[in-house]
């Protein structure tokens, strides 16, 4: 472990000596981090300088030159703060031994129902079980990311206790026809294919994907297949108003082998998932904003398996479930240098669940229940000081069907000290509603369960340097909170219970380094410290990149450091510290045909995330893009 440590850090000097060998100063890209537009942090467009939340974005560009399936390994590695489990090379399952827990500064839980995931701005969480499945979100339908780190609850309500992930998917914005391929093969015969075509004509734009991944999985029954398919038409009526429609569907068949220690015969989930929503959206030069319809929906069939030496399960566990609800939000200029945003949302969630029989033995119900819940918000933003203090404040009113209503309020301040310098502090709240699972479903629910609370304190300052050539970021938190739901035994029974506490701190430092239009560098570094342990939220996480493009070729290496990993906190703490080397080539044969190969876990750590879950050793793969 000390020799891998030491060939990370011997490469991480490297990179930062051969930076000044290829700077030009002559021929540099701007990178202007500071006047970024983000649209999730206030629900209108607004630049990063002026919002006092730290937010990190992911581009198409990024997100296009990773040539990854999946959309989570890649906001792993880039997000400072947020930490997403793995078991395997691809899938992340679903029910026990589940992977695809996110958490952000240590919040998010397993399985995540603090962090919030947003589809253009439509929340995507299970209607019974309240957490969304990590194998749903895909690369192909994505045009960039915006993360919140940090509560979000004034604007997005429960569930956004950690922060929010927001996906916006792809817009077709030139003229005609265009289309791309991309097909990739490696490691344990992982299999990756994926078609997307997009079509504007006038005032009409139109994108369809379909995807097909698949893989036989490092270890024996960990098996993964997955179709997926995605659909956006829209017509904008005029400059000012606009809309679109969408649907985004998956099914995945995955298998979860046990733990070493504790293998599993059969254990075999059937998942289906999916997304529509009907957007109508205006802007003008002083008001702007949406009304939204979204509906998700899911159908799961679940074996449970068996142990060696048991039985096989003579039923197995069925569920459908939905959430239909709608948002509205119409932000409006009053007077110079103010933005006020008032919005309303609804949301019903729920579903039926019950364990079927292979016999003709009755199917047993385990849950056939309905809640709605209703808000609303408002929240003010106004500059003064010639523009370089903005002052931001909202307030939300949430009311849950049986726990009633409850007040989320936000402030903060950002503050330009010059061109190249923002300040920024943020005092929010964080809260989330328990789930249906937690309350009426399998021991130990418990329908008195009230929601979960915190309290986040943010000081954070942005800096580019040289030129803009460098954009750096800098955060401190503090995070207390209490209710938290944990299982505890009661009267000799296990029973979930308002008993838990969080208090973390921590720091989270961005830099990139446009050295040149060639070569570009990038890091991300988090600090977590937690008074109360927490499964899977690590206490170091490093990232260091570097890219670099000429002509027809295109290198990336990526170096990610995990340290002080709690896998289990109980009976006894377990802990994981380990260094991942990938790296990519590409090679563009034409203008439109790219070659490619990928390596992971270049070093071949051995190392876990969940424990009793060996990641896999070093894997390569390789493939080739078309775009016609």
């Amino acid at each position: 472990m000390v020799a891998v440590k030491k060939i990370a850090l011997y490469i991480g000097i490297c990179l930062g000596a051969v930076v000044p060998l290829f700077a030009d100063e002559n021929n540099v890209t701007d990178t202007i981090r500071l006047e970024e537009v983000v649209v999730t942090a206030t629900m209108t467009k607004v630049n990063l300088r002026n919002v006092p939340m730290s937010v990190s974005v992911v581009s198409a560009a990024e997100i296009e030159n990773r040539l990854q399936p999946s959309l989570l390994p890649l906001l792993a590695e880039e997000v400072p703060g947020l930490f997403i489990s793995q078991r395997g090379v691809m899938g992340y399952g679903v029910a026990e031994g589940a992977a695809g827990s996110m958490n952000i500064r240590g919040i998010g839980g397993a399985p995540t129902t603090g962090v919030l995931i947003l589809i253009d701005g439509n929340p995507q969480y299970m209607g019974l079980m309240g957490h969304p499945l990590a194998d749903s979100y895909q690369s192909m339908m994505t045009e960039r990311v915006e993360v919140v780190r940090g509560p979000a609850s004034v604007l997005y309500g429960s569930n956004a206790m950690g922060g929010v992930i927001n996906i916006i998917t792809k817009k077709q914005r030139e003229d005609g026809w265009h289309h791309s391929v991309q097909t990739q093969y490696g490691s344990y015969q992982t299999l990756s294919a994926e078609l997307s075509s997009g079509w504007k004509k006038n005032r009409f734009h139109a994108n369809a994907n379909v995807g097909y991944n698949r893989s036989d999985g490092h270890r024996k029954n960990m098996d993964v297949e997955q179709w997926s398919g995605y659909g956006k038409a829209g017509y904008d009526f005029s400059t000012n108003w606009s809309s679109f429609i969408d649907l985004n569907i998956s099914n995945t068949n995955a298998s979860n082998p046990g733990t070493l220690s504790s293998p599993i015969n059969d254990n075999d989930a059937d998942i289906t998932r999916g997304m529509t929503s009907l957007v109508v959206e205006n802007a003008y030069d002083r008001t702007s904003g949406s009304l939204k319809f979204f509906y998700n929906f899911g159908s799961h069939t679940i074996d449970d398996g068996y142990a060696a030496g048991a039985e096989p399960k003579t039923y197995r566990f069925r569920s459908t479930d939905h959430m239909l609800g709608f948002t509205v939000a119409q932000s409006y200029v009053f007077f110079p240098g103010n933005t006020t945003t008032a919005g309303f949302d609804y949301k019903r969630l729920g579903g039926k669940a019950w364990n079927r029989y292979l016999d003709d033995t009755p199917d047993v119900p385990l849950a056939d229940i309905r809640l709605n819940t209703v808000a609303g918000y408002v929240n003010v933003q106004q500059q003064v000081l010639d523009n370089r203090l903005t002052l931001n404040a909202g307030i939300r009113r949430d009311h849950h069907e049986i726990n009633g209503w409850e007040w989320i309020p936000q402030a903060g301040v950002s503050f330009t000290a010059s061109a190249t310098t923002v300040l920024k502090a943020i005092v929010s709240k964080g809260y989330r509603n328990p789930t249906i699972r937690e309350m009426y479903m399998f021991p130990p629910q418990n329908p008195d369960l009230k929601p979960e609370r915190l309290v986040n304190y943010e000081i954070s300052v942005l800096q580019t340097l040289l030129n803009n050539k460098i954009n750096m970021g800098l955060n401190v938190y503090y995070i207390e909170g209490d209710n938290l739901i944990q299982v505890e035994p009661v009267n000799g029974k296990p029973r979930n219970v308002n008993t838990g506490k969080i208090e973390n701190k921590g720091m989270e430092i961005t830099a990139s380094y446009q050295a040149t239009n060639h070569l570009r560098f990038s890091a991300n570094y988090s600090l977590l410290d937690m008074t109360y342990k927490i499964r899977m939220a690590p206490e170091h996480k490093l990232y260091i990149s570097g890219n670099y493009t000429k002509n027809r070729w295109s290198i990336a290496s990526g170096i990610q450091y995990i340290g002080n990993l709690y896998t289990q906190t109980s009976p006894q703490p377990v802990k994981e510290s380990f260094t991942l080397w990938n790296a990519r080539i590409n090679y563009r044969v034409l203008n439109d045909l790219t070659f490619f190969l990928r390596g992971e876990n270049l070093l071949g750590e051995s190392y876990e995330i969940m424990a009793g879950y060996p990641m896999p050793g070093t894997t390569v793969f390789g493939g080739v893009r078309l775009n016609f």
